[in-house]
């Protein structure tokens, strides 16, 4: 069998992470690079800057045109932390390199802090994630698909009316061969209306998507994309159909890394950042060296979310 060099590319191992950004100073340069690559810029007026300087520990600039003062991390997914730049570049480098997710009780042990402190750097991290993926759009053959994330409860209902379940929609990018490209993975019911909104969102016009039979998958045809529906009746032979291999194989990774890496989170309130963080690797999952400093970039642009922010669900249609 040949050899996959996705699955087998070098990443950017240890030994290079802390070569590169082992020191404060080093996570700063790259953080000012990220976030102005052509020198600062001001948030409040898009001004240069007058002059920079150092206070409690931060380098600040002050704008030129309109004197307003602003940190390094100010508006960025950093703003805020008592923590030191190179803790937060060691918990991306442990989020980009695992083979498999890493949960915050696991990032708790490997960066030293507390739990909540894991727990609100991850969810951070993916938030900067879900914002990036946002705007995919996938074009050309497209395979489509529903699932449900999450199980059931001691006690609760099972299959699909269990309360601890959550419908999501998934697409697929392929080649012509079927080849899988990129991929966007939505918490999403399964309505013709939220199909209608996915479709909008997140598929091209020029698509063509394939489905199984499931009706509410017609509505991507409201918005011009062609769909090929195809009934695969029930069993082991339904999942196994060529027609659908990129779909199936990337489901069935997204729910062993999930079930493999957490042993319990809020489905139903987190999923849209827990599903956002498997698209983000996946779909950059062919430079593997490069993932640490395109998530920087993620950071840098992404705007500050305090907790309390971030421990609210998304709200749904």
């Amino acid at each position: 069998m040949a050899m996959n060099r996705v699955q087998f590319q070098p990443g950017l191992s240890m030994p290079e992470f802390l070569q590169q950004f082992g020191t404060e100073a080093q996570c700063e340069a790259a953080l000012e690079t990220a976030r102005w690559p052509r020198g600062f810029v001001c948030p409040r007026c898009g001004g240069g800057a007058r002059t920079s300087f150092v206070r409690a520990g931060l380098r600040y600039w002050e704008c030129a045109d309109c004197a307003h003062q602003c940190s390094l991390i100010s508006g960025t997914m950093f703003e805020a932390t008592k923590l030191s730049l190179t803790i937060w570049f060691l918990a991306m480098q442990l989020l980009t390199q695992a083979k498999n997710n890493v949960s915050a009780l696991e990032l708790r042990r490997q960066i030293g802090v507390s739990y909540r402190t894991a727990w609100l750097m991850k969810h951070k991290i993916m938030e900067s994630m879900r914002l990036r993926e946002e705007p995919r759009e996938l074009d050309g053959r497209v395979e489509m698909d529903d699932a449900y994330l999450g199980g059931e409860r001691s006690g609760g209902k099972r299959g699909r009316g269990s309360e601890n379940k959550v419908p999501i929609v998934a697409a697929v990018q392929t080649t012509p061969e079927g080849k899988p490209v990129v991929a966007c993975l939505r918490q999403q019911p399964h309505t013709e209306q939220e199909v209608a909104v996915f479709a909008a969102s997140h598929l091209a016009t020029s698509a063509s998507v394939i489905t199984d039979g499931l009706w509410c998958f017609q509505a991507t045809a409201i918005i011009g994309a062609s769909h090929e529906r195809v009934v695969t009746g029930g069993g082991r032979a339904s999942v196994e159909l060529p027609q659908f291999k990129a779909i199936n194989t990337l489901l069935g990774n997204l729910k062993t890394a999930i079930s493999g890496t957490y042993h319990a989170f809020g489905f139903a309130k987190y999923a849209h950042r827990y599903l956002a963080e498997f698209q983000y690797r996946f779909n950059r999952r062919f430079n593997m060296r490069t993932l640490l400093t395109r998530l920087l970039h993620a950071m840098a642009a992404a705007p500050a979310s305090p907790e309390r922010a971030l421990r609210c669900a998304e709200i749904h249609r």
